[in-house]
């Protein structure tokens, strides 16, 4: 681990331009359009695809970046963009890193590959764990997978709900109870391959931003997967969950604190997802801000407005370094003792939302209006205060942390 820095080294820094060019040529000018149509932008992934930025290959360079920066700065520029576009972009990788995290190299292998398809033929990925009544709450989880010895498959049974590309995937990754005594730690991940009898989309969402990325429900009706299916294979879950058990006999407190850190670990990179929405609508409020004129003079020039905007810069900088700082400690695998991961999230999530209200109000009337972007950022920036755990889990996982 070489020495810590804020200065992005050049391969970075041409990363970071290659991804402002995409989001600023090729996303802006559809955003409208797609968050109007309420549609999976087939067309834009394609053109993802077509350069490599749609693809297991790029993500897993940014993941493998020693700084711990790649993620945190790819996320910011593609959100930049569009955040309803960048999610159905970046949407695959989260069932990818499901497999990559649980799998066997023979698993990664085979179903990685077919989550993305090719630039002719692009496919895409759901990662399903969230549940009607299970969301934040995850040891209420109710789809059960059952284990058939005689065939040598497990078959499954559940509503999932908020999914990300639900129903319209090509692989699905499923989280599913195993043993309910274990809350949490009863869990085990299943792909369900194209194609399989039993899953169904149920209710497609329609939503107030991020309208671009399709959200659903899956239904599981005693789908039966073979046992290749389970991620990390049969041995290596009866293995878990034996420790799961003695742990749990030990004291149960040490089981679940286990699982969240597992959370803890993703939500910088939601955080970086915030930072880009933030500093987006930021931009078009401080260049109206410069151009508007009122009363002979550019709206910039009255304190209230320049002293908006001062806060707006401060808070998104303060953001950034934030998620930055959780994501590099995570690479550096230093432990998030105070719930860092947490504290990058909370803050990037709650400074979207502010920045993007402060926008509207910044442009008035126009900013109301669809005729400018701040209104559809100020929609898709809600939702960072509601996935990956709420505002209210980070603040309860913080303070947690801190009363140890």
């Amino acid at each position: 681990m070489g020495e810590f820095t804020l200065e992005l080294n050049d391969d970075q820094k041409q990363v970071r331009d290659w991804l402002h060019g995409f989001a600023a040529d090729v996303m802006r000018p559809a955003a409208a359009e797609w968050d109007e149509r309420e549609e999976t932008p087939w067309p834009i992934i394609q053109e993802a695809a077509k350069i490599g930025i749609y693809s297991l290959d790029f993500y897993a360079q940014q993941f493998f970046d020693p700084t711990g920066l790649g993620i945190p700065m790819a996320m910011e520029e593609l959100f930049w963009g569009d955040a309803g576009i960048a999610l159905s972009i970046v949407g695959t990788g989260l069932a990818a890193v499901g497999v990559l995290a649980n799998g066997t190299e023979e698993q990664i292998g085979t179903w990685v590959p077919q989550m993305y398809g090719d630039a002719n033929d692009i496919k895409v990925a759901a990662f399903c764990s969230s549940e009607p009544d299970a969301g934040s709450d995850v040891a209420s989880m109710r789809t059960r997978a059952v284990y058939d010895e005689a065939k040598d498959e497990w078959v499954l049974n559940g509503t999932k709900t908020w999914a990300t590309n639900g129903g319209i995937a090509n692989v699905h990754v499923v989280v599913a109870v195993v043993d309910p005594e274990l809350g949490s730690k009863g869990h085990a991940s299943f792909i369900v391959p194209p194609n399989t009898p039993g899953l169904s989309q149920g209710q497609k969402f329609q939503k107030h931003g991020i309208r671009a990325s399709h959200t659903a429900e899956v239904v599981l009706e005693d789908v039966r997967v073979p046992g290749h299916c389970l991620l990390g294979g049969k041995d290596k879950l009866d293995e878990r969950l034996a420790r799961a058990r003695e742990k749990s006999k030990a004291g149960g407190e040490q089981v679940k604190n286990a699982a969240m850190a597992t959370f803890e670990a993703s939500r910088p990179a939601v955080g970086a997802m915030a930072v880009g929405t933030a500093r987006a609508a930021y931009e078009v409020a401080l260049d109206y801000a410069k151009t508007r004129v009122q009363f002979g003079r550019p709206i910039i020039e009255n304190q209230g407005v320049a002293f908006q905007l001062a806060d707006m810069a401060t808070q998104i900088d303060a953001a950034r370094l934030l998620v930055w700082r959780a994501s590099w400690m995570a690479t550096a695998g230093k432990p998030f003792t105070s719930a860092e991961g947490s504290m990058s999230k909370l803050y990037a999530s709650e400074v979207a939302k502010k920045v993007t209200a402060q926008a509207i109000q910044i442009l008035g009337g126009n900013g109301y209006t669809r005729e400018y972007p701040v209104e559809r950022m100020h929609r898709d920036a809600a939702i960072y205060t509601i996935f990956e755990g709420t505002s209210e889990i980070q603040r309860m996982v913080i303070s947690r942390a801190l009363a140890k």
